[in-house]
């Protein structure tokens, strides 16, 4: 960690996250239920703001340029955390999730992706303090990544060909259906493994997956790791609501893809770039950045309107 991030500044931060996630399932979210479009998009506007008040007091405390490199992460982080939203939607389509359920498959999911991402953030600073070289493996991992989205299909995925649910059916029996909330159950005198454990461990495999980019990504930005860390939890918490708010819309982004394969590339130059006389600057890779979101977005919206039947 940098020498100028106070110790208790992490774990104030740490705590605040785990009392916002005790919250969120103990309090608003106790009873199992539908999660409508109204309440996803409160929670949605609820982490937004926190991260702009959380992004200001960086601003304050560590200066202008930490403060635009927290904000230009968040914005980073956010949007590649829409294509996690894609595949969230196919994988409970598949499994058939009911939707009341949904919501503590994605709460404990996310719970274990923060715990996951911090170890790789930990991992990633320390080989890029160590060995120099790995900046250029990033930087190429990244433009791969960013070249591949223009020929992925969401729709393709297959969650039962996942290895980990694989392991899983051989590790353990599981029941021919859901058990109400439960992940694990003791039927017969045996524990049972539920669908929605397989749910489960698909949302964390598909989280590692997708951190495996988005960390590299954001070490373009900064290599800081409180700004990485923090920037990823807060774009990572609102993961959720996000999920709730725009799944059922997400298909009419036609071009929103495109675009963060586009976002990925140029993030992934801009790293090759980052020890050259051509180094990009933060400001200028915001703009990029939110340049590239708004163009997808506009282009998704006139072809919704030129093609509606095939959207339909």
């Amino acid at each position: 960690m940098p020498a100028d991030i106070p110790i208790h500044w992490w774990i104030i931060f740490n705590a605040f996250v785990f009392v916002m996630l005790a919250l969120d399932l103990g309090v608003f979210h106790k009873k199992a239920h539908v999660v409508k479009v109204k309440e996803a998009l409160g929670w949605t506007t609820v982490w937004i703001v926190l991260a702009l008040i959380f992004n200001g007091w960086i601003g304050w405390q560590l200066g202008p340029q930490k403060g635009q490199e927290f904000f230009a992460g968040y914005i980073l982080e956010k949007s590649l955390s829409v294509d996690n939203v894609f595949v969230f939607a196919v994988i409970f389509s598949f499994f058939k999730v009911p939707r009341e359920l949904q919501h503590k498959v994605l709460f404990w999911g996310i719970f274990g992706a923060l715990a996951l991402r911090a170890g790789m953030i930990a991992g990633g600073a320390a080989l890029l303090t160590h060995f120099a070289w790995v900046m250029y493996l990033f930087a190429a991992l990244l433009i791969y990544t960013g070249i591949k989205m223009f020929f992925h299909d969401e729709n393709s995925v297959d969650p039962s060909k996942s290895i980990a649910v694989k392991l899983l059916k051989k590790t353990m029996p599981m029941t021919p259906d859901y058990r109400g909330d439960h992940f694990i159950v003791k039927e017969g005198g045996k524990r049972m493994a539920t669908p929605l454990l397989a749910v489960l461990i698909c949302v964390e495999v598909t989280d590692v997956i997708f951190a495996v980019d988005s960390i590299p990504a954001i070490f373009a930005i900064t290599t800081d790791t409180f700004i990485v860390y923090t920037s990823n939890v807060f774009a990572i918490m609102g993961l959720r609501a996000l999920y709730f708010a725009i799944a059922g819309i997400l298909p009419y982004f036609h071009f929103l893809k495109y675009g963060l394969g586009v976002i990925l590339t140029f993030v992934g130059a801009k790293m090759s770039l980052a020890h050259t006389a051509w180094k990009i600057d933060t400001n200028v890779s915001l703009a990029v950045i939110g340049g590239v979101l708004a163009i997808a977005t506009i282009a998704s919206v006139i072809h919704r309107k030129m093609n509606p039947e095939k959207e339909a």
